[in-house]
């Protein structure tokens, strides 16, 4: 472990300052090829001053920087007010979080987002969690030798480490699996037909990108009933909604997407799986131009492995067979693009019914995360 003798912490003001924030993470993991960057127009994005989440979040960045201006770190310090109320708390969040492996460094980010937390009336941080659940949450703690989806945090085990000798502990684990997809419809998924007369649901293929966004809104807003008691959730406004329809949707592949209706047309479950990218993400250095673009668009047409990246299902459709419809018609769709494994979505350790799901799978252990909490 390095000692570093002279640094400070600073807020983040600019946008030189933003980009040195949004780029620490490429120097510090350029020899690890685990780790996969986020998308830099999507950080931007995220943690520049026209993030919708504003409209009901507080933030703030902090670079820790040495003497010479080296950056050694950095942290976001968040308050999201609906989720405090939701939940009736003063908590303060820590997200986009990252250090050189010196203890004093890491501290010292983390005291100063406690500092700009209890200035606000926050009685405990937890963290690794961003404004909302779409954004990268949970701090890995096991399955550092697998290389993550481009979705999720990768971190050095050191981490983990510092945040416990602060005194930090469990509050909720997501465990993550892995599917190896068999040629065959597994035996589970012979009742979909018996499924769709009996509650008169069935899938919905888009045949166009109108229709796939008009899915995609009401994907979120099934995803806002469907995710409700799950932990620190918030509900996505609509500028939420419309600004991610934009951003995913034109990206969608429709054969990798699911939609569930009932018979009045409406939308009541939904599974969105998308190609393995992270080796191509990790090449492009997280930026599609001028030439990320190339190794990404390999990655999309040449691929025998995906990410279940989200599924939700109506509260009152859960136990009607939904997901069932969606994983026939997702299998079957594998089994005929030569799709030959799938790495499941992050899932709340506790959250049984969504676990359950995958029965039918053999699935295996791949990653777990964690996010952590400190009272105040």
């Amino acid at each position: 472990m390095q000692s570093t003798k002279a640094f400070e912490i600073v807020p983040v003001t600019g946008k030189k300052m933003l980009k040195q924030f949004i780029r620490f993470p490429l120097d510090l993991y350029k020899d690890c090829d685990k780790w996969v960057p986020a998308f830099e127009d999507d950080e931007f994005k995220s943690l520049g001053p026209d993030n919708p989440s504003l409209s009901f979040c507080e933030r703030e960045l902090f670079l820790a920087l040495s003497s010479g201006g080296k950056v050694l770190g950095r942290v976001a310090a968040i308050i999201n007010h609906n989720a405090d109320k939701k939940w009736n708390e003063h908590t303060v969040r820590f997200g986009w979080i990252d250090f050189v492996e010196d203890y004093d460094v890491a501290k010292a980010l983390i005291d100063k987002v406690i500092e700009w937390g209890k200035a606000k009336g926050a009685e405990k941080i937890k963290g690794p969690l961003g404004f909302t659940d779409m954004d990268r949450e949970g701090l890995l703690v096991d399955g550092f030798e697998n290389e993550s989806p481009f979705t999720v945090i990768y971190n050095y085990p050191y981490y983990g480490e510092f945040l416990e000798r602060m005194g930090f502990s469990k509050d909720v684990d997501w465990t993550q699996r892995f599917v190896d997809m068999p040629d065959t419809l597994p035996s589970m998924l012979q009742y979909a037909d018996l499924v769709e007369k009996r509650y008169g649901i069935h899938i919905y293929k888009a045949k166009n990108l109108s229709q796939m966004a008009r899915r995609g809104r009401e994907m979120f807003h099934v995803l806002n009933d469907a995710f409700a008691p799950l932990y620190e959730y918030s509900k996505l406004s609509d500028e939420q909604i419309d600004g991610y329809v934009k951003q995913y949707v034109p990206v969608m592949n429709k054969d990798l997407v699911a939609f569930v209706v009932n018979d009045k047309d409406e939308l009541v479950g939904f599974t969105v799986t998308m190609p393995h990218i992270s080796a191509a993400v990790r090449k492009a250095k997280g930026r599609i131009l001028p030439f990320g673009w190339i190794p990404l668009l390999h990655s999309l047409r040449h691929n025998d492995t995906v990410e279940a990246l989200l599924i939700g299902v109506l509260p009152e459709y859960q136990a009607k067979g939904a997901a069932m419809l969606m994983f026939k018609y997702l299998h079957e769709n594998y089994i005929r693009l030569g799709i030959k494994r799938m790495l499941l979505n992050p899932q709340l350790e506790e959250n049984h019914k969504v676990q359950s799901l995958f029965a039918g799978y053999d699935a295996k252990p791949y990653q777990r995360r964690r996010s952590y909490v400190k009272e105040l």
